[in-house]
């Protein structure tokens, strides 16, 4: 009979692996419930849990009081066993957030540009800053995820263009990565923020849902099967092009090199934050900005309806040729307009939506709360860096 020299060894990786997840998900745990579990024997959780001690990755939490004899010690997850750095990059601002393994945000910084036109010295800054201030060395961290406006090339991990980052070129990903020493991610950052929704808003648990960001721009993140579905140039939710009846195609989208496409035109034009503004104005709602407006519309009650159900109806014709392509069954609302809108406007949108499409998907509103472009930073560099730790596990 053949003798397999590595199955111990991949029995302990599976059973290291599996004691991790679970504690990470659900600890700090006793040893019997790690066992009872995760269906390992006693001894076998016994001998998990010291590999794991000794490679100081879990620690005893505390103990569990009740039943006859001792108490039980607990077990959990050493917090400062991995970092990870999450990046919401704009025009105006810079926001980074360090997160111990936990996903428990350790320190919170901003920093504006001040014409830094070099990507790399300035994601530099303030990733240096925050750990600065969350008391962390910068080779501690895992992973760092940078959420970027624009579409960003799946091949390369460079942003293509965006509006918003005009020095953001091809190169840059690369650069990121030899400067900082570590593994460095680019993403569209609608697509960290229906990664946020997923993990801790109204698509939790979804495996299929579309997130429209309606804001300054609008944007679409799509998920398919539990993951986001970017397409073979990155465009994939790139709504804002999308042709609409009544109103001129988008100009010239050409990507090249160094001039950024034109959006006068397509579904954009229709309800992107100058075009809300404008329609709100027509209407009789003043406000600083569009979301102002919209939410000045909410609260004028019946004489704010005619504004609510002709922004609906716009937003129908993107969200209804979605939907009769993918069918994802849920379409979450996101951005400062949608925000602004809040139920009247979601119900409205649903509504309208099944006046033209075939299907009836749910349409609710974003249940992410804070900042959620860096909050889906954390969730995905979060991933990467448990996948690196579940690995050296053994």
């Amino acid at each position: 009979m053949e003798r397999r020299p590595g199955v111990p060894r991949l029995l302990r990786e599976i059973n290291d692996r599996a004691a991790l997840e679970l504690l990470l998900d659900s600890g700090p745990l006793t040893r019997g419930q790690i066992g009872e579990l995760t269906g390992l024997s006693k001894v076998t959780a016994s001998q998990t849990l010291a590999r794991l001690e000794e490679r100081g990755l879990v620690e005893v939490a505390g103990e569990q009081a009740g039943g006859r004899g001792p108490n039980a010690a607990l077990y959990g997850v050493i917090s400062s066993s991995a970092y990870v750095a999450g990046l919401d990059v704009g025009p105006e601002f810079v926001t980074t957030a360090i997160a111990n393994i936990h996903g428990e945000t350790v320190a919170e910084v901003a920093v504006a540009p001040n014409g830094h036109d070099d990507p790399v010295a300035l994601v530099r800054s303030a990733v240096v800053k925050a750990c600065r201030s969350a008391k962390v060395g910068l080779s501690r961290l895992r992973s760092v995820v940078i959420g970027t406006p624009g579409v960003v090339d799946p091949r390369t991990g460079d942003v293509r263009f965006s509006f918003d980052l005009p020095d953001w070129h091809e190169g840059i990903h690369q650069a990121l990565a030899c400067d900082l020493r570590r593994d460095v991610k680019i993403e569209n950052d609608v697509n960290l923020i229906a990664l946020a929704e997923r993990a801790q808003g109204a698509a939790r648990d979804a495996d299929d849902f579309v997130l429209l960001w309606v804001g300054r721009g609008i944007g679409l993140g799509v998920v398919l099967g539990g993951r986001l579905h970017r397409g073979l140039s990155g465009s994939a939710g790139e709504i804002g092009y999308l042709p609409v009846p009544g109103v001129p195609p988008a100009g010239d989208v050409r990507a090249v090199p160094g001039r950024l496409p034109s959006l006068a035109g397509g579904l954009q034009s229709l309800v992107g934050a100058e075009a809300v503004t404008e329609l709100a104005g027509t209407y009789g709602f003043a406000g600083e900005n569009a979301a102002e407006r919209v939410a000045a519309a909410v609260g004028a009650g019946e004489r704010g309806e005619p504004l609510l159900d002709e922004i609906a109806r716009r937003l129908a014709l993107g969200v209804a040729s979605v939907c009769v392509v993918l069918d994802p069954g849920l379409v979450v609302l996101a951005g400062e307009v949608s925000r602004a809108g809040g139920g009247p406007l979601t119900s409205r949108v649903e509504e309208a939506v099944a006046r033209i499409c075939p299907v009836r998907p749910r349409v609710v509103p974003s249940e992410v709360t804070g900042n959620p472009v860096l909050h889906g930073a954390l969730v995905s560099a979060l991933s990467q860096a448990r996948e690196q730790v579940f690995s050296e596990a053994v």
